[in-house]
Order: structure tokens, then C-alpha cells, then sequence
């Protein structure tokens, strides 16, 4: 029978392992029988007891989890992406660990990929969450769709299943400041979706604060398309025209209709809304030259402190 990676990146998750890993456990129980499930969790920088309860669940199933700590907080995509090169599945699954995306999904998800698709998707229909955050994600999500992928899902995905083929281009990518699930949809991979409501969360606080939701928004429009970069030449344009039409009122109520134009309040208007545009542009062009230069020193996307879990692959490959 095939395996199954399930990989979880945790971030302050202490109170959600004791909880999340038997409900794995007892969702075994539907899949085919004799499938092989190995379990990838790992710890993204946590200053909780999130490392402890993973060295339990690693001493109580050595032989199915392993565990990986990092040396420091690398963010979600880049926890997520540790996991991916550390999976040895046949396919392999990203799992949140707060069960927010409920893990009886899996079983499914799998079920499609047996029947030849190699990326399976949950797709967020619906989401029990508070009115801001459902706008910010429908926002977002929505954005994605008209100006990045068109074949993204609508209410995007947090849950899903790919093909160690789409693993292995993943792991080649090595790319900086990505969106994981962005990526995978980039590939152009036929994909199947199963929509479902995503739950609230009911144990601790989610580490998924503003300035990481924003950082998610310009990694996925400046990694995934030159809409910023278009959007300063078109907007310079307009100045341009609307300067033009204002030097040309000037000059006909100067020479046509004798009227001389004080206007040093609107003067400092309009150099006060071009020093703007500038700065805003600067700013999005530093953007793109950040990620270029990130690119080229080529550091990696993340530092490893401990793992458990990988001695049987390590000796193989001494």
C-alpha cells in the first residue's frame, strides 16, 4: 500500500497536541487498510511547551512521527516547507494543528488522489470565524483569483493533499518569501477540490496575526505577478495627463481670459500627492529588489536545532 505524509507545522500549539494527535490516531481507522501513515510535525520557533508534547507523541509512536524543532520562528510556509523535504510519502498532506481543519478530510483527500489526481484540495466554502477576518480572507482571496490565478479556489485552502512528483518540484523551487498554497496552484496541476465549513478555533490563540496576513498578501502579489510594477506606469501616466490639463488651464486663463492662477495651497497639494506616489512606488519596486536580492544570497529557508524520528534515513545514507 502506498504512504502518507501528514505534515504539521506547530506554532504555540503545547495545548493542541494532546488533543490533535489521538484524533489522527482514531481517524487512521479510515483509510484503506494496510495504508502506511507517517506523521511530520514540526516545532516553528514555539516559546511554549509545544516541543515537549511532540517529544511525547514521538516516545509513545516512534516509529510513525517525527519531529523537528527550528532554531527559530521561519513562519508557517517555511515550517511547512521543512516538513516537505523531510516527508517520504508516496503523497503527502498539510494539516494545520489546531483542528480548525478537521482531519476526517484526509481520508477523502486521499481517496481522490488513489483515483489519479495529483493535487487534492479542501476548499474553504464557508469558515466560523469573526465578520473582519471572513472579509480580509474573502478579500484576499478574491484578489487572487482576478489578478494572480484564475484557477485558484474560491475561499482558498489551508488543507490539502499533492503527489510526491509535486513535492519533488516544490523542494527543487527552493523559493523565497513564497505562499505555499499559491505555489501549488501556480504548478497548473488538474485538481479536484471537496469543499467544507472551516471551524473555530477552541484551543489556544492563533499566531496568525496582522502583520504576518499582510506579509501573505505582498509575498503572494509580488512573488506571483507584476500587477504592483504595471499599476505605477499606468497611475504615472494618469499625472501625467492630469498635469498637462492643468498646465493648459493656466495658460488659457493667462493669455485667453487674463486671469493669473495664485494657488499655493493647491501648488502644495499636488506636490505633496506627487512626493506620495513616489515614496508608495519606491516602495513597491524596493519590494521586488528585496526578494531578488534575497534570492541571490540564497540562505536557506530554514535552520534545523533538533529532529527526532530520522535515524533509520540518516544511517542509510552514511
Amino acid at each position: 500500500m502506498p504512504k502518507i505524509s501528514i505534515i504539521t507545522p506547530c506554532y504555540f500549539n503545547g495545548d493542541n497536541i494532546p488533543v490533535t494527535f489521538p484524533v489522527l490516531l482514531e481517524n487512521e481507522k479510515n483509510f484503506p487498510a494496510g495504508t502506511e501513515i507517517e506523521y511530520v510535525f514540526i516545532d516553528d520557533g514555539s516559546k511554549d511547551n509545544t516541543w515537549e508534547q511532540l517529544k511525547k507523541v514521538h516516545q509513545a509512536h516512534p516509529h510513525k512521527v517525527k519531529i523537528i524543532k527550528l532554531a527559530r520562528n521561519f513562519g508557517a510556509n517555511n515550517a511547512s516547507f521543512t516538513g516537505i523535504c523531510h516527508a517520504t510519502g508516496d503523497c503527502c498532506v498539510i494539516l494545520s494543528a489546531d483542528l480548525q481543519d478537521p482531519p476526517e478530510l484526509i481520508p477523502q483527500l486521499y481517496a481522490h488522489w488513489q483515483k489519479g489526481y495529483k493535487l487534492v484540495l479542501a476548499q474553504k466554502a464557508n469558515r466560523e470565524d469573526s465578520f473582519l477576518t471572513k472579509l480580509f480572507s474573502n478579500t484576499y482571496h478574491n484578489l487572487v483569483r482576478k489578478w494572480i490565478l484564475k484557477n485558484a479556489p474560491k475561499g482558498g485552502f489551508d488543507l490539502w493533499l499533492f503527489d510526491r512528483a509535486l513535492r519533488d518540484q516544490i523542494v527543487k523551487m527552493n523559493e523565497k518569501n513564497f505562499h505555499l498554497p499559491t505555489l501549488f496552484m501556480w504548478m497548473g496541476f488538474e485538481y479536484v477540490s471537496i469543499p467544507y465549513t472551516r471551524r473555530k478555533r477552541e484551543i489556544g490563540k492563533s499566531g496568525w496575526t496582522f502583520s504576518k496576513k499582510m506579509k501573505t498578501f505582498i509575498d503572494s502579489f509580488v512573488a506571483f505577478t507584476y500587477l504592483p510594477l504595471r499599476m505605477i506606469s499606468v497611475v504615472g501616466f494618469v499625472l501625467g495627463f492630469l498635469a498637462l490639463v492643468y498646465a493648459a488651464s493656466i495658460i488659457i486663463n493667462r493669455f485667453v481670459n487674463g486671469v493669473t492662477v495664485e494657488g499655493w495651497s493647491s501648488l502644495m497639494l499636488v506636490l505633496l500627492f506627487v512626493s506620495s506616489f513616489i515614496m508608495i512606488s519606491l516602495g513597491i519596486i524596493g519590494e521586488y529588489l528585496y526578494r531578488t536580492f534575497d534570492a541571490a544570497r540564497n540562505r536557506p529557508n530554514f535552520v534545523i536545532d533538533e529532529k527526532f524520528g530520522f535515524e533509520n534515513e540518516d544511517s542509510k545514507k552514511n
